[in-house]
């Protein structure tokens, strides 16, 4: 089971998709829209990434993040292919799922993270969490109105 609202957001570092060291408490300030999914590519996330993209305009004043364990080479790949240029996509490579471990979405049996998307506030806190099964999607206007609560 994902992490409970109300709880502050675990701090971790990647690298995006670029190269670079991205830190969630150093986004304080902002509110994130924080997608964990099993793999750039796949049929489901390559869905939910492309509505994304298409409508930015929910996501004004947010940051939106997706995390999987793919490399930031596939991951580069995957934003350009989408055009998703307003995503920064992170890399839980290596070691392999430790950020999908800390958020309690792994699924171990799998080797990959589960779909769980995480509204959080600017002050670091879940405001929102939505976890399914890797071929489901997470209810997107559920969490598209509550991360509107803390843009403002």
């Amino acid at each position: 089971m994902a992490l409970a609202v109300g709880t502050l957001a675990p701090d971790f570092t990647l690298n995006d998709s670029d190269g670079n060291s991205v830190t969630l408490s150093e986004l304080r300030g902002t509110p994130v829209y924080l997608n964990f999914y099993p793999l750039a590519f796949s049929p489901v996330c390559t869905d939910w990434f492309t509505a994304i993209a298409k409508d930015s305009g929910p996501f004004e004043g947010a940051r939106v993040i997706g995390i999987s364990v793919d490399s930031k080479w596939g991951l580069a790949a995957f934003k350009r292919q989408l055009g998703a240029d307003q995503v920064t996509f992170l890399a839980d490579f290596h070691p392999k799922g430790d950020v999908a471990r800390l958020y309690d979405v792994w699924i171990d049996a799998a080797g990959i993270s589960g779909r769980a998307t995480f509204v959080i506030d600017a002050d670091g806190i879940i405001q929102d969490v939505d976890q399914v099964a890797p071929l489901e999607t997470p209810d997107a206007d559920r969490l598209i109105a509550s991360l509107a609560s803390c843009t403002g």
